[in-house]
Parts: structure tokens; C-alpha cells; sequence
């Protein structure tokens, strides 16, 4: 019998529990913590300096009163990053290809950055709605294709990261499919195919990073736009 593709994208169950939440947690546990000792090891040094890099680069762009958003940022982009890293494993699950966790995470996210700016500077909030300078007629149209703009964001941010992450790993699934199959009937273009598979494991890998990376990135300059 035919299964679908898609059921890989399906939330793995054991005993009638959903295990997502156990994939969820298991990022919290690969990354060790900072030791009470003068010096630190190498991993921890590494991962010291990376976060330190990323950290200052994406506060580049933001204003002083966004730089309290630095530890939320930071946060989520090493956790998308391996959520998406793990579920290039074998017999592993990606939960980012779950639209409800994307949505999840992008919704709240985006009402806090609104919610801030209503706060902070409201006329500057509400003025992101109508450009300086528009004609009288145009006025009431614009101001709801920007409204319809402005609650579309999560929307996007969630389907992006959700949409290439399932759409790479049906490519890969696909093209391993094709190779086992014409393994014994052509050999030459399966081992071809096999090569293709492989950087196209590469590309995802980079995809998996850029994704978690695109995400964040948005959702700064969206911060951006409300400090």
C-alpha cells in the first residue's frame, strides 16, 4: 500500500501521546552550560563567540530600546536553527514543518512588537499606516492595504519557514525515492541520482540555517519599526 508523502510531516505518536513536545525540549539539552570555573572549554568558548557575533550583528539595525529584545532574539534563532538541524536526522521529526507551531511562534512575537509600539509611540505606530504625502482620494484605500499588510506579517513569517522546510525535505525524499528505485535497473543514473541527493543534503542544511536566520531577521526589523 501507497502511503502519502506528507505523512513524514505528520506529529509522531507513541501509545496515543504526541511526542512533539519531546522534540521541542530536546534542543534545551544539547547546548551546555557556562561552568563556574575562570576559563571555559573549547565548546563552550565556541559557543560563546558565536553568540556573541550573531547577538551584535542582528542588533546592528535596531535602535537602543530594541537591544532589550537581544536574549529573545538570540534565543530564538539558536533554537530554530537546531530544531531545523535535527530533523535532517534519520528517523527524526521536524516540528517546524507544523504550520500550527510556526504560527505559534510568529504570532506572538509580531503582536509584541505591535503591542510595543502602541505603547512606546502610538502616532508613529498608527502613521506606518499612511504614508506622508498621500493624495485625499487614495487615503481611505491605503490605509487598508496597509492594515491588511500589517496583519499579514505572522501570516508570512510562519508559512515561510513552514513552506521551505517542507518543500526541501519532500525534494530529498523524492530524489532518494528515485535512486532506490532505479538502482538495480540503471545503476549509472542512480549513483548520479545519489550525488544529486547529496548536495541537495547540503543545500537543505543551509536552507535549515537561513530559514532560522530569515525569521529572526524579520522579526528585528519589524522591532525595528515600534522603537
Amino acid at each position: 500500500m501507497m502511503t502519502s508523502l506528507f505523512d513524514q510531516f505528520m506529529s509522531p505518536a507513541l501509545l496515543g501521546i504526541p511526542l512533539l513536545a519531546i522534540a521541542l525540549l530536546i534542543p534545551s539539552k544539547l547546548f551546555p552550560s557556562p561552568a563556574p570555573r575562570w576559563l571555559n572549554n573549547r565548546l563552550l568558548t565556541l559557543q560563546g563567540w558565536f553568540i556573541n557575533r550573531f547577538t551584535s550583528q542582528l542588533l546592528l539595525p535596531l535602535s537602543l530600546g530594541g537591544h532589550k529584545w537581544a536574549l529573545v532574539l538570540t534565543s530564538l534563532m539558536i533554537y530554530l536553527i537546531t530544531l531545523n538541524m535535527l530533523g535532517l536526522l534519520p528517523y527524526t521529526f521536524t516540528p517546524t514543518t507544523q504550520l500550527s507551531l510556526s504560527l505559534g511562534l510568529a504570532v506572538p512575537l509580531w503582536l509584541a512588537t505591535v503591542l510595543v509600539g502602541m505603547r512606546n509611540q502610538p502616532t508613529a505606530a498608527l502613521g506606518h499606516l499612511l504614508p506622508e504625502g498621500t493624495p485625499a482620494p487614495l487615503i481611505p484605500v491605503l490605509i487598508i492595504i496597509e492594515t491588511i499588510s500589517l496583519f499579514i506579517r505572522p501570516l508570512a513569517l510562519g508559512v515561510r519557514l513552514t513552506a521551505n522546510l517542507t518543500a526541501g525535505h519532500l525534494l530529498m525524499q523524492l530524489v532518494a525515492t528515485a535512486a532506490f528505485v532505479m538502482m538495480s535497473i540503471m545503476p549509472a543514473v542512480a549513483a548520479i541520482t545519489s550525488l544529486v541527493l547529496l548536495l541537495l543534503t547540503v543545500l537543505e542544511v543551509a536552507v535549515a540555517m537561513i530559514q532560522a536566520y530569515v525569521f529572526v531577521l524579520l522579526m528585528s526589523l519589524y522591532l525595528q519599526e515600534n522603537v
